[in-house]
């Protein structure tokens, strides 16, 4: 269990890292790192790219924490 939850940053930086190399649609650093336990908890299972990761987090709005949510709020569409 504790080496499952030791790679969830490692899996999240490798499921974001696609969506980064397209242009507009960055996911900034602050979201990335204030959404980590939103992202394993909500939008895991979200295919990265296109901007559907940062589509899942506004699906999930008012399940996402507050520093996640201050985060996202910050985003530009």
């Amino acid at each position: 269990m504790h080496r499952s939850l030791s790679l969830l940053p490692i899996a999240f930086c490798l499921a974001v890292a696609p969506a980064l190399a397209q242009p507009g649609n960055q996911i900034p650093d602050e979201v990335k790192e204030k959404c980590k336990a939103d992202y394993s908890r909500l939008c895991s299972g979200v295919m990265p790219g296109g901007g559907r990761i940062l589509a899942c987090f506004q699906a999930h709005k008012d399940e996402v924490t507050p520093d996640c949510r201050d985060a996202l709020a910050k985003v530009k569409n």
